[in-house]
């Protein structure tokens, strides 16, 4: 980094304030730099992937932590993989010194994957992932056929609500379906959300598993070019769904969707909705009833709340119940707001994703945890950036090696949440998991002595 700026950091108090609002917008590797030197939670960060094996305890896995695979995204896309370390000040070290764009976290293998070519040639085939955290990944892009604010990478609090409800659906069902406890939501820092459920029972699933988990939460099933892309078959709706459908995703169809991406407010996007109607009579139907519409005095603000309504009625009309039509209101509340999950992701324990805490390079976002319990209150826009943690330290006065020094920045809510309400309770569970999965070791030895 050059002379001028380290200078200006460092001057006397006078010229603080002036210096924090001085540092330019944008990502880059000296910005970097002293984000990783000044503010990154190393020690947090290794206690996490480490799970409670880092203790002194006598049934902690020594090995573990060491058979975690990072990979560093370094300058002009340079990658390294297979990245392993012993410890939190090894870890630091490296990646101080490395200044890696992005970090992205991949399974535990059977052995250390930075010796993995020593065991290869042994003949046997043991580098295999044996550990992996069960995760989602949810891009907003994925969703550009039914928002009309953005597209592509960019997003608004217009279309971010549909991230909202992919917490709340998924987070809900992980807990209540299946009894996990420790499910950490992240940012992506630019279009999407990470969810990592950290529980022992998850991170040990087989792929199968994954998998099945995974199609558990499948719903939307359409490739780029078919219209249907939700179909709800069976004679009731599978307790998982109906749940969602009444809880979440209904309310915020017509509360909120209707109105933000106006939904029925051209023809193009009235024949959209049309089209996942079945039945072409009953579609034509309802197009010349709109069409009469834009005669009458309907307000634009009106329009998207009146035409639904007159879809529901005519759907929901006794005579058309035989027609197999009685499910299309819901398809067409899924197709717009049910998650859209990378399956991939999710089915295979070699995959890698993004750590949090990042720093995004092209938002200078920093991949910050989400609460899933104040979702609705997460605002992407406001996420700290890279630029504006510098100019809260410069703002703050640079302590030489202070402890820590993001508590004087606006990533300290962040850190803390992490630490409070997803890492303690986390490694809590871990110690109690070692010391019975200890006790039962000791007592069968102990059994297999006496016989």
């Amino acid at each position: 980094m050059g002379d001028e700026r380290v200078e200006a950091m460092e001057i006397d108090g006078q010229q603080r304030q002036e210096v924090a609002a001085a540092v330019p917008d944008g990502f880059n590797a000296d910005y970097l730099r002293i984000y990783y030197g000044k503010l990154f939670p190393y020690g947090d960060f290794f206690k996490w992937l480490a799970y409670g094996n880092d203790a002194k305890h006598p049934g902690c896995d020594q090995s573990y932590i060491g058979r975690r695979e990072l990979s560093f995204t370094l300058e002009n896309d340079i990658y390294l993989r297979f990245q392993s370390f012993d410890s939190a000040a090894e870890l630091e070290t490296s990646i101080k010194e490395k200044c890696p764009f992005k970090i992205d976290i991949g399974p535990v293998y059977s052995v250390d994957p930075a010796k993995r070519h020593a065991y290869a040639q042994s003949g046997n085939n043991v580098f295999v992932p044996v550990e992996r955290e069960l995760i989602f990944d949810i891009d907003i892009s994925d969703y550009d056929d039914v928002r009309y604010c953005c597209s592509g990478a960019d997003t608004c609090l217009d279309c971010w609500p549909l991230m909202t409800i992919v917490i709340k659906i998924l987070d809900t069902s992980l807990r209540g379906d299946f009894g996990f406890n420790h499910i950490l939501w992240v940012y992506s820092g630019r279009r999407g959300v990470h969810c990592w459920v950290c529980d022992s029972r998850a991170r040990k699933l087989s792929n199968e598993q994954r998998s099945a988990i995974a199609d558990y939460f499948r719903v939307y099933k359409g490739g780029e070019n078919s219209l249907k892309k939700v179909s709800l078959t069976g004679p009731v709706l599978h307790p998982f769904l109906a749940r969602s459908y009444t809880d979440v995703l209904k309310c915020f169809f017509e509360d909120k969707l209707l109105h933000s991406q106006q939904l029925f407010a051209s023809e193009e996007r009235c024949q959209k909705i049309l089209e996942l109607i079945p039945d072409e009579n009953v579609a034509s139907e309802l197009h010349d009833k709109w069409q009469g519409n834009r005669r009458s005095s309907i307000s634009k603000e009106d329009v998207n709340a009146a035409r639904w309504e007159q879809l529901k009625t005519t759907l929901q009309s006794g005579k058309h119940k035989t027609q197999g039509l009685r499910r299309c209101v819901e398809e067409i509340v899924f197709s717009y707001t049910y998650p859209r999950l990378d399956m991939e992701v999710s089915k295979h324990m070699n995959h890698l994703l993004k750590a949090p805490f990042c720093i995004h390079p092209k938002t200078g976002r920093v991949c910050v945890p989400i609460d899933p319990n104040n979702c609705e209150d997460f605002d992407p826009t406001a996420v700290p950036t890279l630029s504006q943690l510098l100019g809260e330290l410069n703002a703050a006065g640079m302590q030489i090696d202070s402890e820590n020094d993001w508590e004087r920045t606006s990533l300290e809510k962040y850190i803390r949440f992490f630490r409070t309400s997803f890492l303690q309770p986390m490694l809590k569970a871990c110690k109690e998991e070692l010391e019975t999965a200890y006790s039962a070791k000791l007592q069968q030895s102990k059994n297999t002595l006496s016989w």
